[in-house]
């Protein structure tokens, strides 16, 4: 299976560099900058545009519209793209499980603090999953911001050692995009950094368990 994924294009989907083809064509969250229907229902055409033969989406902190109106946020993404918000989906044999929340962070949507609260949600990880999707890093990969402190949940990556999916995908910190492979977990911060990075793309084998990393594009400067 080729995955093709991206976070944070913030409405700058069109900026994105040409978008792979590929099988599976996964948003990790942050679609709008003000979170709104009109910026969410671009976002959606846009996806639905593309030519991948299925498409997931999780929310990030700046998608409030699902946050506040999930039912009318979900008409419009429409039936032919799917939402994962602490949920799971089957595709081809390869069992993805998505969730938007992330440690609290301003006065976004989807925080949580740090602590039970966040546990509770990775607890909800299925033992099986193979391809996890969440909106914010773990802690220590792929969460470096450019300062001492690293954004990434403590509790996210107890979670991946306890379910231990072939890859991880996610965004929300723009500065640290790029790929990891640790304790037999790919792991990918799939940012754009709205345009200025293009898509990941990653080649998946559930049987025997490997991911190959195809591109990742490099961590802008700008």
């Amino acid at each position: 299976m080729r995955i093709v994924a991206v976070a944070d294009t913030h409405t700058f989907h069109a900026d994105l560099p040409a978008v792979p083809d590929g099988d599976v064509f996964v948003h990790a969250g942050d679609l709008c900058r003000f979170g709104d229907l009109a910026e969410l229902r671009a976002a959606a055409a846009w996806l639905r545009a593309l030519p991948h033969p299925h498409k997931i989406v999780v929310a990030g902190n700046h998608d409030w519209c699902f946050a506040r109106d999930r039912a009318a946020a979900l008409e419009a993404l429409g039936p032919d793209i799917t939402y994962l918000e602490d949920a799971g989906a089957v595709v081809g044999g390869v069992r993805f499980w998505g969730s938007p929340w992330q440690p609290a962070y301003n006065d976004w949507a989807f925080n949580l603090p740090r602590g039970p609260a966040l546990a509770a949600r990775w607890a909800l990880i299925p033992a099986d999953t193979d391809v996890l999707v969440t909106h914010g890093p773990p802690l220590g990969v792929g969460d470096a911001a450019g300062d001492p402190d690293r954004r990434g949940c403590e509790d996210l990556l107890a979670a991946i050692r306890r379910v231990r999916p072939a890859l991880h995908l996610f965004g929300h910190v723009h500065e640290d995009g790029g790929f990891w492979a640790a304790g037999g977990v790919a792991f990918a911060n799939v940012t754009a950094w709205e345009g200025e990075r293009g898509a990941s793309v990653f080649d998946l084998a559930v049987s025997p368990r490997r991911v190959v990393p195809v591109y990742v594009p490099p961590t802008s400067t700008s």
